[in-house]
């Protein structure tokens, strides 16, 4: 089994690997300080490195497939969890941590699904539907549990800046 099929996958996956990293350490540490900032800043750049690539890779179905779509919705979300950090508008803190934790999930979900499909010999939709509806459930409770205290935390963060 060939994983990587050119350049292109490579930069793919070296700034999937790249995004996955940051942005756990971005998602699980502290936010607001310096170092939170450069990390969301190495997130956000490989993540746009990771999305320009993926959609110049057809290797899968030799066409647009199911992980172009999601290739779309991740771009969204990275898009909105960006600007209302750059804008810093009205109640901003929460939108942004709120978008950028689904965009994190979002890759959670996309590396979950490339296991199931590229190493695991499982069927193409079952692995893919299964390993994302896992994560994105995972991830609904955990922004459930956490989104109250998060909103609480930055109320006094937004009135500071």
């Amino acid at each position: 089994m060939n994983i990587i099929n050119s350049f292109t996958g490579l930069v793919h996956l070296i700034t999937a690997f790249l995004a996955l990293i940051s942005g756990t350490m971005v998602l699980t540490k502290r936010k607001g300080t310096s170092w939170h900032r450069k990390m969301g800043y190495a997130y956000v750049i490989s993540m746009i490195l990771m999305l320009g690539t993926s959609f110049m890779l057809y290797d899968l179905f030799g066409r647009w497939g199911i992980f172009h779509y999601g290739s779309v919705l991740s771009a969204i979300t990275l898009f909105f969890g960006v600007y209302p950090a750059i804008r810093r508008k009205g109640n901003w803190v929460v939108f942004h941590l709120s978008m950028m934790y689904w965009s994190i999930i979002g890759l959670y979900a996309a590396f979950a699904s490339e296991v199931f499909t590229r190493v695991l010999p499982t069927p193409f939709f079952t692995g893919v539907g299964i390993s994302s509806a896992a994560i994105m459930i995972a991830g609904a409770i955990g922004f459930i549990i956490h989104s109250k205290k998060w909103e609480n935390q930055f109320k006094t963060f937004n009135q500071k800046r």
